[in-house]
């Protein structure tokens, strides 16, 4: 059975991807209702009830949406960190059934091996995964405000990389909508990486291996999915990184399946 990523949503709003092995089937993040995420599992033809279990980065909501349902309802296994536990049963109002992990560490879900790693973001605790699969190492870092030394080491045998390209840096400086304090907080070194931060992930990671890179977490109103693909293209010509697929996510449906 080959091992298989869906990236079933990715965006400002909300934040979800779903890997199965021949030994579990994992959500990275919840961050739609239950109905949305059976939805979006439905087109890949799964259900929620099989899942192994939820992986969480963060407590905000895209990232989080659908775990207290998934846990009280069906009874999923929720892997996070007590910080991130104790923040997301604030919000929620409600009690959580988690298996903690402690940041850095590793474990497994199935035949897949987990290891996680502290993140640049504002959340009480965030976290990258690193996933250990028979088919290859899949890295996610979809929420942080520049990639530490720490990082680029924990991602840099990754063969597929969902990479976060939140925004044009011009379009959020002049986007009307936006106070200038949240400006400063998504420009922070620990807030969200621009199209640019993202090119400059990619360059310092490539390898020969890395096969595959999705760009997660596009703003709607300060980026557009031509003009992040076009800077992350345009830095793997430069560098003559041509075996690499670049795909932007969205956050409306899922991706094709990438069997790895």
């Amino acid at each position: 059975m080959p091992v298989s990523l869906t990236i079933l949503g990715s965006g400002s709003s909300g934040n979800c991807a779903y890997l199965e092995t021949e030994g579990a089937r994992i959500l990275i993040d919840a961050g739609f209702s239950l109905r949305q995420i059976r939805q979006r599992l439905a087109t890949i033809g799964r259900v929620p009830e099989n899942l192994d279990g939820v992986l969480v980065t963060h407590e905000h909501s895209d990232h989080v949406a659908g775990i207290n349902l998934l846990c009280s309802k069906l009874g999923i296994p929720i892997y996070c960190n007590r910080a991130t536990k104790e923040a997301v049963e604030y919000q929620e109002k409600t009690r959580l059934e988690c298996r903690l992990f402690t940041t850095g560490g590793g474990f497994a879900v199935g035949d897949v091996e987990v290891q996680t790693f502290t993140i640049p973001h504002d959340a009480q605790d965030p976290v990258g995964f690193m996933l250990q699969t028979s088919a290859g190492k899949v890295g996610f870092l979809t929420d942080l405000g520049h990639a530490t030394r720490l990082v680029l080491d924990r991602v840099r045998s990754a063969n597929v990389l969902v990479l976060e390209a939140n925004h044009d840096v011009k379009m959020l400086q002049d986007c009307p909508r936006r106070p200038w304090s949240l400006k400063q907080r998504i420009l922070g070194r620990h807030g969200h990486l621009s199209n640019e931060a993202a090119a400059e992930v990619a360059e310092t990671i490539m390898s020969a291996d890395l096969r595959h890179v999705y760009l997660g977490h596009l703003s709607r109103e300060c980026n557009r999915p031509e003009l992040a693909h076009s800077v992350l293209h345009h830095r793997m010509g430069s560098i003559g990184a041509h075996h690499v697929r670049l795909e932007v996510t969205s956050q409306d449906h899922p991706c094709p399946t990438l069997n790895l």
